[in-house]
């Protein structure tokens, strides 16, 4: 398995509930030591996609690989760990002992201080019963839990809902540890700044497909309106008037004390702009943002999107 180069290879899988396809031939693969976001909107079968991967639920059509081997072989979850929505705890045992005790069910498992530290708790803390946990510090533990066989592959989904800022914060730059250390992950999330600031990968599903897949830059460049703004350098009305008579101009209008006009090619209406004469300052190019490509490519697919 370690001279695989694709740690997760899906073929035309697709699953079937009560006659519905929730997951309708999704066919991607995922390199080692990446970091990939699922995002998507409820119900798009993000979830269903990680059950998949995870073994936990079997695909109607398809094929599913991970390290090359079906999803839930032995040696497959041996090199994963997994932080799902559910958060669980084993009553009447303390933070420490749950922590030893799944790690020793792994040949290799991490270290203990190293998952104590992944918790992000105090030390009196890791002296109550779990059950005792706020639910955020569940979550902060069920992290350590995934981590306790030390993966090479890691599944988080909607890690963060009911972490506080500090916990959050602690969590990704964790995250971004083990993704230095070539460890790879796939991840859900509905926080889309965490997808654009920790992914280096994005798939986006809707309605059970995928509609679009590459990088946090290239879905966005997906967006055929992009934008600029600026401050008018002389008369603002006669700026207004000779930017309406520019071809490469589709709209404008005033936001935060700014001139800001849509266009399909920034660097068109810049030189159109600045050919003609127009006397502007303090410019700025939009090139959209991760939660615009999200809204069009699943609210409106068939809209304001390039092929």
């Amino acid at each position: 398995m370690d001279g695989i180069e694709n740690v997760i290879e899906m073929d035309g899988v697709s699953k079937i509930f009560h006659g519905k396809k929730a997951v309708d031939g999704i066919s991607f693969k995922i390199g080692r030591g990446s970091v990939t976001a699922i995002l998507g909107p409820n119900g798009a079968g993000k979830t269903t996609v990680l059950s998949m991967l995870l073994g936990l639920k079997e695909q109607t059509e398809g094929s599913i690989k991970v390290f090359g081997l079906p999803p839930g072989s032995r040696l497959v979850r041996e090199k994963t760990g997994a932080m799902l929505q559910e958060v669980s705890v084993m009553d009447r045992l303390k933070v420490r002992e749950i922590i030893a005790l799944i790690r020793s069910y792994y040949p290799q498992p991490m270290a203990m201080e190293v998952l104590l530290q992944a918790t992000g708790l105090a030390k009196a803390d890791l002296q109550r019963y779990a059950e005792k946990l706020s639910g955020g510090q569940r979550r902060s533990l069920n992290f350590a839990l995934a981590l306790a066989g030390n993966p090479e592959l890691l599944f988080f989904d909607e890690p963060t809902v009911g972490m506080d800022i500090t916990a959050r914060r602690h969590f990704w730059d964790r995250v971004r540890g083990l993704a230095a250390e070539g460890k790879t992950i796939l991840f859900t999330t509905h926080y889309l700044q965490e997808a654009e600031d920790i992914a280096d990968r994005i798939l986006l599903f809707s309605r059970g497909a995928l509609v679009a897949d590459g990088s946090p830059d290239e879905i966005k460049g997906r967006i055929v309106r992009q934008s600029l703004s600026f401050l008018a350098a002389g008369d603002p009305e006669e700026l207004r008037g000779r930017l309406r008579q520019l071809a490469a101009v589709e709209e404008m209008y005033d936001k935060d004390g700014r001139i800001v006009v849509t266009t399909e090619n920034t660097d068109e209406a810049l030189r159109a702009i600045f050919t003609g004469g127009l006397e502007v300052k303090d410019v700025r190019i939009d090139q959209g943002r991760l939660d615009e490509a999200f809204e069009q490519l699943t609210i409106q697919p068939e809209e304001g999107v390039k092929p």
